[in-house]
Parts: structure tokens; sequence; C-alpha cells
């Protein structure tokens, strides 16, 4: 769990960084998590557009991604999220 000032600096971060992923209206299939998983493992955060075609809003989308990577939510704003985990090999991120 990350504190509300680490948010902050990610969320900071998060500002300069383009969308790598868009969730459409069947798109939350294994293969689309293990895309994500990949990327929070080379990046550590990422940002993820969600469509209008799409079952889910950004919050559920991103609250799904979280709880089945064992990742954190650290923005859902509009139709865009971000999420964040810390790598295990090689750690790009320090937090504060």
């Amino acid at each position: 769990m990350i504190s509300s000032k680490q948010r902050s600096y990610l969320r900071g971060l998060a500002n300069t960084i383009q969308p790598i992923f868009q969730v459409g209206k069947n798109d939350m299939e294994e293969t689309f998590m293990k895309q994500v998983d990949d990327a929070l493992k080379a990046r550590e955060l990422i940002k993820i557009t969600v469509l209008e075609t799409s079952d889910y809003s950004a919050r559920e989308a991103s609250d799904l991604l979280c709880k089945k990577l064992k990742c954190e939510g650290v923005q859902a704003i509009g139709r865009k999220f971000v999420l964040y985990r810390r790598s295990k090999d090689k750690a790009k991120i320090e937090l504060p």
C-alpha cells in the first residue's frame, strides 16, 4: 500500500506519459492482463485508456486489474487510469 504522498508523486510522474493500452468492449481477457503485467514489470508506471465502447468505467477497470495483477491504482480520471507496481528486479522509480 502506498501513502498519499507517494501517490501524489506518482501522479506527477504520470502526467508526462502517454497511454500504452486501451480497454475496449471485451478487452479484459487473459492476454490483455498478461500484456499489462509485462508492461508493469518493465516500466513500473503505466497509463491506460478506456474506450467509450467498453463495458467498464476507468475506476472499474483499474480495480479489476489491481486485484488480478496485485498492483496499485494511482489515479482514475475520466477515461484514463494509472497503475503502479514496484519492479522486483530493477526498480526505476524511487518513492519519497
